[in-house]
């Protein structure tokens, strides 16, 4: 399942954050394009979160910088996809600033999560998923109900989130703990997904703005009342 777009019920600031997050992302991969090879490589290695350089208390500052790194236009674009389905509706329950520091601690934890399953690992953690996942599990908290326009078998079909949600937090931990034990041969950071998605789903309860978020509630309640009202009349 791939979400292309939700229901943005009740939303009333302009997302600014999240947007200015995602230009970010691509402005830093528009620069990784422009590298050789070993240049990309040194960038990565600089960069990117290297977990046994972590654990030494080495280059903390890599743990906020590769948030905003990827692997490939393919890496970009799904991260890209999914912050902006999410993303605004979770600005606009938190507020801009509440928003960012939400969204950095959540990154923060998915790297950190990583890292203390694989502490001497040498590969760089990259990717905005982690914090995106924290998005994605405070989306489900605050509006388990909302409907995701989903690609599923080539079809498009309204999903509800605990549904979408739930059935992509299940697979990351599947992948998760299939990986265990396992050689450190790099790939998809599959804790960082579950370590931000946890911190995620924690975390909102300090950040979120309540009257927002009933504001969002309410008006897709009422938009769900119209909508069986308008089938029975049929």
């Amino acid at each position: 399942m791939f979400p292309i777009g939700d229901e943005n019920a009740g939303t009333i600031i302009k997302p600014i954050v999240n947007w200015s997050l995602i230009g970010i992302c691509v402005a830093v991969f528009v620069y990784q394009v422009s590298l050789a090879p070993r240049q990309l490589d040194a960038f990565f290695m600089q960069y990117g979160a290297i977990p046994a350089e972590i654990t030494d208390l080495r280059n903390l500052p890599s743990i906020l910088t590769s948030m905003f790194l990827h692997g490939g236009f393919g890496h970009l674009f799904g991260n890209m996809v999914f912050l902006l389905v999410f993303g605004d509706n979770i600005e606009d329950a938190m507020g801009h600033v509440s928003y960012l520091l939400f969204y950095l601690l959540s990154g923060i934890a998915a790297a950190l999560t990583q890292i203390l399953l694989n502490p001497d690992s040498q590969i760089p953690i990259i990717g905005a998923s982690g914090a995106i996942s924290g998005v994605m599990g405070a989306y489900i908290v605050l509006f388990p109900h909302g409907k995701i326009r989903t690609i599923v078998f080539y079809t498009v079909m309204l999903v509800p989130a605990w549904i979408m949600i739930g059935v992509w937090f299940a697979l990351q931990l599947f992948s998760g703990f299939s990986t265990l034990g396992g050689p450190d041969v790099g790939g998809v950071a599959f804790w960082a997904h579950v370590g931000g998605f946890v911190a995620g789903a924690v975390l909102v309860w300090i950040f979120k703005d309540g009257d927002a978020v009933a504001r969002q509630n309410a008006v897709r309640e009422h938009h769900r009342s119209w909508q069986r009202a308008s089938m029975r009349s049929r």
